[in-house]
């Protein structure tokens, strides 16, 4: 009963009050990236939702869009700019996503959506991880985030679809914050945020 109805009603709930309250960051992070990337403060990109059904997902915007001589875009490494580098490190540029949730596309508490072009490379237990709605954050993010391998993230994506309850999402939601203080697991040694998932 609460994955399936009460899990949306406090999502909606918790997202609306949370964007009210944030709303003061959301302005002054807006304005920084506003004139740090040329006008564009957003990130907007299609994701995988509920059942693979596809939405747009906002983010603040951590990286430019300077390109390479011949047109292609250049390593996250060199597009991340020093603004951005602070709202990705303090996970501000996860509030936009608060409307995702007011829209019903997304949930608090869920496994992260991906790519969708990672959607045929998943083998038949990891596709189970979109029979939830995504979260902005989740289990996986709380036991290592973009530090650990994309396996491990998947086995802890499905295990929470298997066990989503109103006291697991309590737990993950102060271990976020927790994460969040101490700036644990942001990127994959090695790399700027996390390395592509190239299918098992």
């Amino acid at each position: 009963m609460y994955k399936s109805f009460f899990k949306r009603i406090l999502d909606f709930i918790a997202a609306l009050v949370g964007f009210i309250l944030l709303s003061p960051i959301f302005i002054i992070v807006m304005v920084g990236l506003f004139f740090a990337n040329q006008g564009k403060p957003f990130f907007f990109q299609t994701r995988p939702g509920k059942n693979d059904k596809l939405f747009k997902i906002i983010k603040f915007k951590t990286m430019n869009d300077k390109k390479d001589s011949e047109g292609a875009l250049l390593p996250d490494s060199d597009r991340l700019t020093k603004i951005g580098t602070f709202v990705r490190k303090t996970s501000l540029d996860e509030i936009p996503q608060l409307l995702n949730v007011l829209k019903g596309d997304m949930s608090l508490i869920g496994p992260r959506p991906l790519l969708v072009q990672y959607l045929p490379l998943y083998n038949e237990a990891q596709k189970q991880r979109h029979a939830i709605r995504p979260g902005i954050t989740g289990w996986a993010q709380i036991n290592g985030r973009n530090a650990i391998s994309w396996n491990q993230k998947f086995e802890y994506d499905v295990w929470y679809v298997d066990n989503c309850s109103f006291l697991l999402d309590i737990k993950i939601l102060f271990l976020t914050i927790k994460k969040v203080v101490v700036s644990e697991g942001i990127s994959q040694e090695g790399e700027a945020t996390m390395e592509a998932f190239k299918g098992n």
